[in-house]
């Protein structure tokens, strides 16, 4: 067994041995001019460090082996970073791969810790957790009858994991209720699809990304083309809400389908690896389709990257409430076979040099969400029901009161259901009204021209 000083002797020649292989130590400096005050070991915490691993060793109640106590003490050192980085065992790592890919076992929650508390950053769509009514900003206060105060993140995901088909009782406090309550969700096998799209009137249609993947950018221009395929696109919603992030590649991918050039994203880091620029390349793939995108408080890091990208080009309208703000890029480094550390190595900007760490992008019209109560219309009467009424000067169909109101109920209530959507779609009408009549002034003066 190691002492406490021979162990803290082997900290310092791992330490030093490792500096030059990160960029740490530069310049031509003869090899035995001692390094700068800022540079050097703080051996004297590195000899409690050590002393308090061996009190561990020595006293805690249970026996706990030298490689799990070192393991700890890295996670430690990792959380204490920052919210983001982290130690990856290789359950941790599956676990990242598989969100990159969007095939994996869980609940389907995104979660964060803030005051010390696991917070839902989102239910992704279709998801036991979707199913199970959970909410972004709820706050879970116990699993399974524990209480999941000041645990790590990755405590939190580890607990809670489990088979397929096996049940567990979350203890959840919500904005707005007086007292926690339970939700008691079975685990399943998650799929979350990269991309949907649908129209939601003729001619206006919605794409939706629930979660960037790797295969986000390719699956939403096989979205696209459909709705082109299908007809003509008057305008078009891209709905980033409650969209966690994911890979930063994928967010590139997406912005660059709406944009015909430009920069995209940059970020910027301590290495120069880490400072990076990303453009679009020539090419619209929706051809100058109005758009409008919709973030809130549950839009992160990828779906920010977007969002601010297509504002700061003005190809979009954002709409909807401020993204949540996380503006880092995390780098996943292997340490091992089977080991690795996600940590955060710069943080990302938009175009225009905005920053959206702990900001969260701004939208253009902000649309908060509520619940809206159509109040019932009266049974008026129209032209078209008084008797001895003139026929249309066109020629055209008469409307009466009962055709009105059988049209209303035909349309789909997108007031009632989703007023963020209702109000997009209000915003593309009219955005599609003045190119139509910035088209046909075009017209009339170049047969003026002629």
């Amino acid at each position: 067994m190691p002492t406490p000083k021979t162990l803290a002797a082997v900290i310092g020649a791992a330490a030093l041995t490792a500096l030059p292989l990160i960029g740490l130590s530069q310049g031509d400096a003869p090899a035995k001019q001692p390094p700068p005050a800022e540079t050097r070991l703080p051996l004297e915490d590195l000899r409690s460090f050590a002393k308090v691993f061996e009190q561990i060793r020595q006293g805690y109640i249970e026996e706990v082996d030298d490689s799990t106590l070192l393991e700890y003490a890295i996670k430690g050192m990792l959380q204490g970073l920052d919210p983001h980085s982290a130690y990856l065992d290789r359950e941790s790592f599956d676990d990242l791969q598989a969100n990159t890919t969007g095939e994996f076992a869980g609940l389907g929650i995104e979660v964060g810790i803030e005051n010390e508390h696991v917070t839902v950053v989102t239910p992704m769509d279709d998801t036991p957790a979707a199913r199970a009514g959970l909410k972004s900003g709820d706050i879970i206060l116990r699993l399974a009858g524990k209480s999941m105060r000041g645990v790590s993140l990755e405590e939190a995901v580890e607990r809670m994991r489990g088979p397929i088909g096996s049940s567990v009782t979350l203890t959840i406090a919500r904005k707005g209720y007086k007292e926690p309550f339970q939700v008691t969700i079975k685990r399943d096998k998650v799929r979350v699809p990269s991309v949907r799209g649908e129209f939601l009137e003729d001619g206006y249609g919605y794409l939706r990304i629930s979660q960037f993947q790797v295969d986000s950018g390719r699956d939403l221009a096989r979205a696209l083309k459909k709705l082109r395929d299908e007809r003509e696109l008057k305008g078009l919603i891209l709905d980033l809400r409650n969209n966690p992030g994911g890979v930063l590649q994928a967010s590139v991918e997406v912005a660059d389908a709406f944009l015909e050039e430009g920069l995209v994203v940059y970020t910027k880091g301590r290495n120069d690896s880490s400072n990076l620029r990303y453009s679009a390349e020539p090419g619209d793939l929706s051809d100058g389709t109005p758009l409008v995108v919709l973030i809130n408080g549950g839009s992160a890091s990828a779906a920010e990257i977007v969002a601010g990208a297509l504002q700061d080009h003005r190809r979009a309208v954002v709409m909807g409430t401020d993204s949540f703000g996380k503006g880092s890029v995390q780098t996943v480094i292997p340490i091992s076979r089977d080991r690795a550390i996600k940590l955060t190595t710069a943080l990302y900007y938009t175009p225009n040099g905005r920053s959206i760490q702990a900001q969260g992008i701004n939208p253009d019209i902000e649309v908060e969400r509520v619940k809206v109560t159509r109040l019932p219309s009266d049974s008026r009467t129209t032209e078209a029901d008084l008797a001895g009424h003139l026929d249309n000067g066109n020629g055209g169909a008469e409307r009466n009161a009962e055709d009105r109101a059988r049209e209303k109920a035909q349309r789909e209530d997108w007031y009632g259901r989703d007023n963020q959507i209702f109000e997009a779609l209000n915003v593309l009408k009219g955005l599609n009204l003045y190119a139509q009549r910035d088209r046909l002034e075009r017209e009339r003066l170049a047969r003026l021209s002629q």
